[in-house]
């Protein structure tokens, strides 16, 4: 199987050329009688050596984290004694980093590059906030300077984490970096404003709401590598997918909670309100074509559509009936997903048209 991004790299080389390439996808286009701009994809395998080395590496990655803690016991670097050492996760990232030199920068695995990407983020994040809280956590701190230093500390991973992202993606590009960035900025934010509200009873509302926000901003970046290509047959659809992937549960979960979705009981009404924001989030998803927001949303749905059928006396089969219900909807609707799409987009201003992947793009 090949990719965009192949047909790219194809192109770039000489290998074929870009009427080729255009012939091409305009042929597999016509095969499966759906543009490919409307089939989302993004490389996650290119073969089952990819799920192999992933194996594989998992397990190497184990290994090398269980002696780099080992090695932290033995040390006596590690939290209260008996706790992790950054010495596990500081392996873990240089390791990941090692085998990304080969299995990303020279072999191109997608799988194998989107678990090293990961652990090497994961690594340094690890790494930096453990072995901060060895070095400044101390329990006998007020319970507000606690807060203010846990506050500090996860900032400052997560600004190693958002650092360790911009140097791979300077090194390897791999498209899921952009997303593991931003998620790192994210948890600056948020790691800032919990230091500085402190333990209050309203911090979780507060620090929901900042989530949210950042969801709908990481939302407009995400547009953004979007709207740069619209026939999305370039590595920046892939980007673009990734951090609509991170986006859409920053967004759907904070408005759920807010609204007191999530406290384990729905009322009719409440029912209502979410599979009304369902049908909310569906044309988005449409407008945009992403069905990012859709699967975010999808245990809110099917929670509140089961507590529906339990209020209107359908206890027996309310499981059944939520199944059948949505599973029956969403494969309409990905069955009659580009005819969905034209009456959404075809509704919007021309001018927020030309930001949104195109109804029938041409091959270029």
């Amino acid at each position: 199987m090949y990719s965009q991004n192949d047909l790219d790299d194809a192109v770039a080389s000489g290998a074929i050329t870009p009427e080729s390439a255009a012939s091409l996808r305009a042929f597999v286009d016509r095969q499966r009688s759906s543009p490919a701009v409307d089939e989302e994809h993004f490389r996650l395998i290119t073969g089952f050596n990819d799920i192999f080395v992933s194996i594989a590496a998992a397990i190497l990655l184990f290994a090398v984290g269980w002696i780099g803690q080992s090695i932290g016991q033995n040390l006596g670097f590690v939290v209260d004694e008996r706790g992790p050492s950054p010495l596990a996760p500081a392996l873990v990232a240089a390791t990941s980093w090692g085998l990304a030199l080969f299995f990303t920068a020279r072999r191109r695995m997608a799988l194998p590059s989107i678990l090293l990407l990961l652990t090497f983020v994961g690594g340094v994040v690890g790494s930096v906030g453990l072995t901060l809280v060895t070095l400044f956590a101390a329990p006998e701190l007020e319970a507000g300077q606690q807060a203010w230093v846990a506050g500090l500390i996860g900032a400052a991973a997560a600004s190693a984490g958002a650092v360790a992202a911009f140097v791979h993606w300077k090194r390897f590009r791999v498209p899921i970096t952009v997303a593991a960035g931003a998620a790192s900025v994210a948890g600056i934010v948020v790691a800032l404003i919990g230091a500085i509200i402190g333990d209050t009873p309203s911090t979780l509302n507060i620090v929901l709401g900042v989530v949210l926000v950042l969801g709908i901003g990481v939302f407009l970046y995400a547009m953004r590598w979007d709207s740069s290509d619209p026939a999305r047959i370039s590595r920046r659809s892939d980007v673009a997918f990734w951090l609509h992937l991170l986006a859409a549960p920053m967004i759907v979960h904070p408005v759920f909670t807010l609204l007191g979705l999530n406290d384990g009981n729905a009322s009719i009404g409440e029912g209502l309100v979410v599979i009304a924001i369902y049908v909310a989030l569906g044309i988005a998803a449409l407008a945009i074509d992403r069905r990012a927001l859709l699967v975010s949303a999808l245990a809110y749905v099917l929670f509140a559509m089961n507590k529906l059928f339990e209020q209107f006396g359908a206890v027996s089969l309310n499981i059944a009936l939520t199944a059948l219900v949505i599973g029956s909807a969403l494969l309409l609707l990905s069955a009659f997903w580009h005819q969905a799409r034209a009456a959404v987009v075809g509704r919007l201003p021309g001018s927020l048209r030309g930001h949104l992947p195109s109804l029938n793009p041409q091959p270029a």
